[in-house]
């Protein structure tokens, strides 16, 4: 598991009552590993929401207590920045791929949930506890999703927390080439359009960099919070869409 290594650092980390929703300064969180910041607590909609508000996130393990993380640099994609590239958007052109928004959540999370294929049996932190927790959060309409679909059958798609004007992006997956990409430009293209700043990323990788993603520092990422999350819910479309656009 990706996060057993942190095991080591257990004695070190401030470990939160359960009883009480409260979190450290994000100013203390660990370097190394980057951004680990505190342990325990609940997953409870009060104790997500209250994360979320602060740029705090869970990620453990199966088997973990729930570790909770504040990384930086943070990556993120500011919606009018988005980059796609050449090949990708003449895949958007070419293929009849519907995209649907909040039609299917559990199924993407359970899809995201499922071991990529260079993990082999190895699961991902996306455990039952979890799916549980984020399925409630989309009850309340704060957790949403976005679909893509090639023949009736989910091939594609992506989920995370709508707060304010912040999109808090937890995993995407795919079972076609390029579905989580088609899933992430329908997501920030709209997004736009409803005036949101930015996506998180969360943390670095080449993919999303490709996408426009950029580092910022955890001041800076924090700033943008402080100017566009507000704790309201964001209901979004109630209907699926189908979308075969002439120009990106």
């Amino acid at each position: 598991a990706l996060l057993i290594c942190c095991s080591i650092f257990m004695i070190h980390l401030p470990w939160l009552d359960p009883e009480q929703i409260a979190f450290p300064s994000t100013e203390h969180a660990m370097t190394e590993p980057n951004g680990l910041l505190a342990a325990g607590g609940e997953l409870s909609s009060d104790w997500l929401l209250h994360a979320y508000n602060k740029g705090i996130f869970p990620w453990f393990s199966d088997g973990e207590p729930i570790l909770w993380w504040s990384p930086s640099p943070r990556t993120v994609i500011y919606t009018n920045e988005l980059h796609i590239s050449k090949s990708l958007a003449k895949t958007i052109k070419k293929q009849a791929f519907h995209i649907s928004f909040d039609q299917a959540f559990t199924d993407v999370m359970v899809a995201c949930a499922k071991p990529r294929e260079n993990q082999g049996n190895e699961g991902t932190w996306i455990t039952d506890e979890v799916i549980t927790a984020y399925i409630h959060l989309h009850e309340l309409g704060h957790a949403h999703s976005v679909e893509v679909w090639h023949e009736s059958v989910l091939v594609g798609g992506v989920y995370g927390i709508a707060l304010g004007r912040m999109f808090f992006g937890e995993s995407m997956f795919s079972r076609v080439s390029n579905g989580s990409k088609i899933a992430l430009f329908y997501l920030a293209r709209q997004l736009k359009e409803w005036q949101y700043v930015a996506i998180d990323c969360q943390v670095y990788n080449p993919h999303l960099e490709r996408m426009g993603a950029q580092e910022i520092s955890r001041a800076t990422f924090e700033s943008l919070l402080s100017q566009h999350v507000e704790n309201i819910p964001c209901h979004w479309l109630s209907s699926p869409f189908l979308e075969r656009p002439d120009k990106l």
